[in-house]
């Protein structure tokens, strides 16, 4: 059945887009999932007076928040303890913390980590969501489980596995089998809000032969998804193996390209971000991660400079989007003792039109992260009164110092009010934190067992 025609009214409109504007007391009408009109208020009441309304009550009207780089297993590591001493770098983060995780979660554990996250999306903001996913013992199956719970909360989201070599060579190529058979499988699945990338962990697990047995298994054009240079170790690992650093490395299999994604880069060279550049890779950032991890901070601004499409992720922190920008704006101020690096707008470029370009390469004619006739009705309303002048031209300095969470009420993906005044429909957000609850004890237990 077709949903019936939607107008948002009384709406400050946030158009993003080539030339955002500030669009006051608008409205916009959702047809079948898409923006089918924009206009004045009191113009589009009287033209659609058949319509469901909804009363913005004078908030601002957004398109959706994109995440470019995420993880939902590491839901069920929230509150969990290392045990022994803290871990002293990351490698010993990588094995003491992720590595045992992601081999304790059951399938029934990928689904519930999936359920929080969208739960966190939704009440976030943030409606199109590109995840990187390991499991090694729920492997085969677990991308369809991850989609299934995407589907049934109403977000937009591309999956892919991690291939890796730490768990022997079967599950290295169980690992390439899932991301083959989800690339046939996505196209079509939950209306189009599915896509597939192919997922690998790094190149510091991965052989020579595991890299070349990923390339000769994906089909042509395939969008690779591989974490890159987040610690040096992964260059030190990559000479030592190949005599070549990561993103060469990389490059001489066959795996960047315009639809790839390297995340992190924090330790790329001059050379390597040349190779990022002509290869047409997108690099992900994610401030917070790599300040929790003690990492560094990749050359986001020198990236940007050269021509490399730069966007924000989260790696598996909430999906406070604008909390991602804050972290952004803050991190390279501090690692330079500058306060002029990473300026406002350059945030900005990065969280909105590099996340909106990328996600739509993924779903391509989406026409995502913009207000636009056309456009996917991935919408936001944000109950913020701003305090002194707004304008498109100050908005990402209102963003950075004055938005919150908090003050998302609606959450639309499609067309489909998945959260409205601040109240989730159709996920019951206690059911799936209580479940979650339950199956975390019991995977902290195999975790720490």
């Amino acid at each position: 059945m077709t949903a019936r025609p939607l107008h948002i009214t009384n709406a400050t409109l946030v158009t993003w887009g080539a030339e955002p504007r500030l669009l006051s007391d608008h409205a916009l009408r959702v047809v079948d999932g898409r923006i089918a009109e924009i206009g004045p208020a009191r113009a589009m009441k009287d033209a659609h007076p058949g319509d469901e309304v909804v009363d913005a009550r004078g908030q601002l009207l957004m398109p959706g928040n994109i995440c470019a780089h995420t993880h939902f297993y590491g839901a069920f590591a929230r509150g969990m303890a290392i045990p022994g001493d803290a871990p002293k770098d990351f490698p010993d983060i990588l094995v003491r913390l992720w590595w045992k995780l992601d081999r304790a979660l059951s399938m029934d554990d990928v689904r519930s980590s999936a359920e929080i996250f969208m739960v966190d999306a939704i009440r976030n903001g943030t409606t199109t969501l590109i995840d990187h996913h390991a499991s090694p013992n729920a492997l085969e199956g677990s991308l369809d489980v991850i989609a299934d719970v995407v589907d049934q909360a109403g977000l937009r989201a591309c999956l892919c596995y991690e291939v890796t070599d730490r768990d022997g060579e079967a599950k290295m190529r169980a690992g390439i089998a899932e991301n083959v058979r989800f690339l046939k499988r996505a196209p079509g699945l939950a209306g189009g809000r599915l896509a597939a990338a192919f997922g690998l962990h790094a190149s510091l697990s991965l052989s020579e032969a595991s890299l070349e047995a990923c390339r000769a298994a994906a089909p042509a054009d395939t969008a690779f998804h591989v974490h890159v240079a987040e610690h040096e170790s992964d260059e030190y690992d990559s000479l030592k193996r190949s005599g070549l650093r990561v993103v060469d490395r990389l490059h001489k299999h066959g795996l960047l390209g315009r639809r790839s994604i390297a995340a992190h880069c924090v330790h790329v060279d001059l050379a390597e971000a040349a190779l990022l550049k002509e290869t047409g890779t997108t690099v992900t950032h994610q401030a917070r991660s790599n300040m929790n991890n003690a990492v560094g901070a990749a050359d986001i601004e020198g990236l940007s400079r050269l021509g490399v499409r730069v966007c924000l992720g989260t790696d598996g922190f909430s999906h406070a989007m604008w909390d991602e920008w804050k972290a952004a704006y803050l991190l390279h101020k501090a690692q330079h003792r500058d306060p002029r690096r990473a300026n406002g707008s350059l945030i900005a470029q990065m969280g909105v039109a590099n996340n909106a370009a990328l996600a739509e390469q993924f779903f391509p004619g989406a026409r995502l992260g913009e207000l636009t006739v056309g456009g996917q009705a991935d919408l936001i309303l944000v109950d913020y009164h701003a305090p002194t002048p707004l304008s498109a031209g100050n908005l990402p300095w209102h963003i950075l110092f004055g938005f919150g969470a908090q003050m998302v009420t609606m959450t639309m993906v499609a067309g489909r009010i998945l959260m409205r005044d601040r109240q989730l429909v159709g996920l019951d957000e206690a059911a799936i934190a209580a479940r979650a609850r339950a199956l975390a004890a019991r995977t902290w237990e195999r975790y720490w067992g």
